[in-house]
């Protein structure tokens, strides 16, 4: 299918409909199409809030019935935590954890009245100090998205070093993330990347061919080419 982010991206930054329908259409994209029971269930997450004491925003509870079951588009680096391991930590309910442990994204408890409230990050379990995220959970759930199917290694992805001036061919997105966060999404009709940092990049095509070529224009030392 075709994905036009430049058109579609600004409207689900603020709309979270708007963000669960382009969730679906880049699972399409990537040729692995939302379906029945690719979320978790009602009860699960029921228990979840009974077990916690809390309730869940509305906008992680809509986030799991989606797509809680599809690990390929949440979890290839990072953990979306499932409903039975989230937990609550300095006041925050945490949803996401970093592969090694380096990073935790939460949201405030005072903020779980609001259904679609703001994360933060914090960089390790001995740092108290949070940083501001993405305005909405729903934000970061469409950023998940995003960025976990680069690092799918059964698909058409690499990585690697880059200048981002050399994008050239690439329309740069609007911004996801608060400012300080140093992460830039690009798109063009046959691949996606990330920046991270103003040098690591991540990219995924929609075939074999177009990643060769496109590891051809770029001016990167590949990890995997």
């Amino acid at each position: 299918m075709t994905l036009d982010l430049p058109r579609d991206l600004p409207a689900a930054l603020t709309d979270r409909t708007a963000a669960w329908r382009l969730v679906a259409d880049l699972a399409a994209f990537w040729n692995a199409p939302l379906q029945p029971g690719d979320g978790r269930t009602d009860a699960e997450l029921d228990a979840a809030e009974a077990r916690l004491g809390l309730r869940l925003p509305a906008a992680l509870r809509e986030a799991h019935l989606l797509l809680g079951n599809r690990p390929d588009l949440t979890s290839n680096q990072d953990t979306l935590l499932p409903p039975e391991e989230l937990y609550v930590d300095r006041d925050h309910l945490v949803y996401r954890v970093e592969n090694q442990s380096c990073a935790y994204w939460g949201v405030p408890l005072a903020a779980l009245d609001q259904d679609d409230p703001p994360t933060v990050v914090w960089p390790d379990a001995a740092d108290p100090e949070t940083a501001p995220w993405t305005a909405r959970l729903s934000v970061e759930c469409l950023a998940v998205v995003l960025t976990e199917p680069l690092f799918d290694e059964d698909a058409h992805v690499d990585a690697g070093e880059v200048d981002p001036a050399s994008l050239t061919g690439w329309t740069e997105l609007p911004r996801l993330y608060e400012p300080g966060i140093d992460t830039r999404f690009f798109a063009r009709p046959d691949a996606l990347l990330a920046v991270q940092g103003d040098s690591w990049l991540a990219l995924r095509a929609t075939s074999e061919e177009a990643l060769d070529a496109l590891c051809e224009q770029i001016e990167v030392s590949w990890l995997r080419s």
